[in-house]
């Protein structure tokens, strides 16, 4: 997973009042270990072993598996919709937790919407068809994200755009694209946002992080890992994409997946 170009910043508080604070900061520590051990520059690069559809990551291993292949889209046909993936006004990650406000949704087939450059080359060339992302606030607001889902063709192709895109972003050939959502959500539009993302199946997960305020993320920033966390590896990839790999992809109509049963 990765955030982009990083200056000097100080945090003053966390952006989400939990008992996860503490972690958050002691694994701020391991980011920068990262960070210092693999010469990164101002993002962080969430990767596990596996990208195929069995792999999830460690916090949902309890989740249960279902018959559905999302290896390619050719096998899982049906397309994202924002009801499946962002179906309330919020996101609950953690019950002891608050939850994260859904500013704005959108539900696409126009890809160059999702980042410009090389990349948003690279996800045409790999048949990106769709897209859904949505724009949240941190609680309490200071923090903004877009993260969202791209609809590659198959699984090598998503696991090759996790590989390519690093060295895109290393060289400021191309970026994801935050959408903005009024108020005080411009930042996330800014060349200054952090991005992270990874894959699993045919599907890409994205994150682009800003502070509401507009300062430069540091890249030793605990809180803006967080969110992308949060995002990408508890939510989109863990429990969206595990209830579609479960017989019943999509949720009960009027059913937010992302508030405790």
């Amino acid at each position: 997973m990765a955030p982009a170009p990083a200056g000097p910043d100080e945090v003053r508080k966390p952006p989400i009042a939990s008992k996860r604070t503490w972690q958050w900061v002691v694994g701020s520590l391991g980011v920068m270990v990262l960070l210092g051990l693999c010469g990164l520059s101002g993002y962080f690069v969430l990767a596990g072993p596996e990208y195929g559809e069995d792999s999830r990551p460690a916090d949902s291993a309890a989740a249960p598996v279902g018959p559905r292949d999302i290896s390619s889209r050719a096998a899982d046909p049906t397309p994202l919709t924002v009801e499946e993936v962002f179906p309330g006004k919020q996101i609950l990650i953690d019950v002891e937790d608050s939850p994260y406000p859904v500013r704005k949704t959108q539900a696409s087939e126009d890809c160059e919407l999702v980042a410009d450059g090389e990349i948003r080359e690279l996800l045409l060339s790999l048949g990106c068809s769709q897209f859904v992302r949505a724009t949240v606030l941190s609680p309490p607001e200071t923090y903004v994200a877009t993260a969202g889902i791209v609809n590659l063709e198959d699984a090598a192709g998503a696991t090759g755009a996790h590989e390519k895109i690093k060295p895109i972003v290393d060289g400021k050939k191309g970026r994801f694209l935050g959408m903005a959502a009024g108020g005080d959500t411009g930042a996330v539009e800014g060349r200054s946002a952090q991005v992270g993302w990874h894959v699993r199946g045919h599907y890409l997960i994205y994150c682009v992080v800003a502070r509401t305020n507009g300062q430069t993320i540091g890249s030793d920033d605990p809180f803006a890992r967080q969110v992308m966390l949060d995002m990408i590896e508890v939510y989109l990839r863990g429990k969206v994409l595990d209830r579609r790999v479960t017989a019943s992809a999509a949720p009960p109509a009027g059913v937010d997946p992302s508030q405790p049963n």
